[in-house]
């Protein structure tokens, strides 16, 4: 396999999973080339043509050819200039790089990131929050995201892979997809009643496993082990936290317990006042998890890949 090869298959994959429903997506996706066909040629020139088929902004191939072959590949979950050059003394002390995964967007992935937080939209709608009152909350957190974006340096890793001509990408969302879809089929499946019987479920995979012997288990921000669970939602996709104002919103369409990555205390406070129970699984054990599943069908279909593990990456095969 090639580089495009793994970018377009993990497109793919990233839709499949999407929580909106793959004909959502491909709606979004005709809307745009919709937009693109009514701009001046000026507007044109600055266009990201990649988002016509690719719907998610924060996963691309940042550097490199598209046709280089890739048997190794070095995977972290934020790959910046140090990693970069840990891969660089690599490859020079002989061990093999066709290409680094980084799952944290950088680049020019990170300068169009707030764009990806419009799918929440999409997903709250589903839980039976409101459309239009979703949508007016998630543009505004889509602002402010952007406002933050905007000042910084976003190309310093893309430069030193270029610089130091290593093949770079990203995975984001279409990995993040894969774990909001997993848990919340599992834990829908799993029909729980308390709290205590979805952590235990977190618990027993071995990307959350392995996160709780390093001291970093699954935990609760509020709500009891003897909390009745109500609706579960799993909310790790979309970019990064909603709006706060979000939370009336869900209370109102009926969810008791909120299952995440991460939360801020603003965030967890806002909730409280709702009485939602909050149950953070982990970061980078969520993480893992969303990318050993993407990783699983890319084996699948490719057969067998040289993973160097950097960067809090652990591969946990099914």
């Amino acid at each position: 396999m090639n580089i495009k090869e793994i970018q377009e298959f993990f497109v793919k994959e990233g839709i499949n999973e999407d929580l909106r429903g793959k004909d959502a997506v491909l709606q979004e996706l005709e809307r745009r080339k919709k937009n693109y066909a009514s701009l001046d040629a000026n507007k044109k020139e600055y266009y990201d043509i990649e988002s016509l088929t690719n719907p998610y902004y924060d996963s691309k191939i940042l550097n490199g050819n598209p046709e280089t072959e890739v048997k190794t590949v070095m995977v972290g979950i934020d790959i910046e200039t140090p990693e970069i050059l840990l891969a660089k003394q690599l490859i020079n002390s002989g061990k093999k790089i066709d290409l680094i995964i980084a799952h944290h967007p950088e680049g020019y992935a990170y300068s169009n990131f707030h764009e990806v937080i419009n799918v929440q939209t999409g997903i709250v709608s589903k839980l039976g929050v409101p459309v239009n009152a979703a949508e007016k909350l998630i543009s505004s957190r889509v602002r402010e995201v952007r406002r933050s974006i905007l000042p910084q340096n976003n190309d310093r890793t893309t430069d030193a892979a270029k610089l130091l001509e290593i093949p770079l990408m990203t995975a984001h969302t279409v990995a993040d997809n894969h774990v909001a879809s997993f848990l919340q089929r599992e834990i829908d499946a799993l029909k729980p009643v308390y709290i205590k019987d979805i952590t235990d479920y977190l618990n027993s995979l071995t990307e959350y496993k392995y996160s709780s012997k390093a001291g970093l288990a699954p935990t609760l921000f509020f709500g009891s082990e003897d909390s009745l669970c109500g609706k579960v939602f799993v909310d790790m996709t979309g970019g990064t936290e909603g709006p706060v104002e979000m939370f009336e919103q869900l209370a109102a369409a009926g969810v008791g317990t909120i299952v995440s990555m991460h939360l801020g205390q603003k965030a967890v406070k806002e909730a409280e006042k709702y009485h939602i129970n909050i149950l953070i699984a982990g970061h980078i054990s969520s993480d893992n998890l969303g990318l050993n599943l993407l990783f699983d069908k890319l084996e699948a279909k490719y057969g067998n890949i040289d993973f160097v593990e950097a960067s809090g990456f652990r591969r946990f095969r099914r």
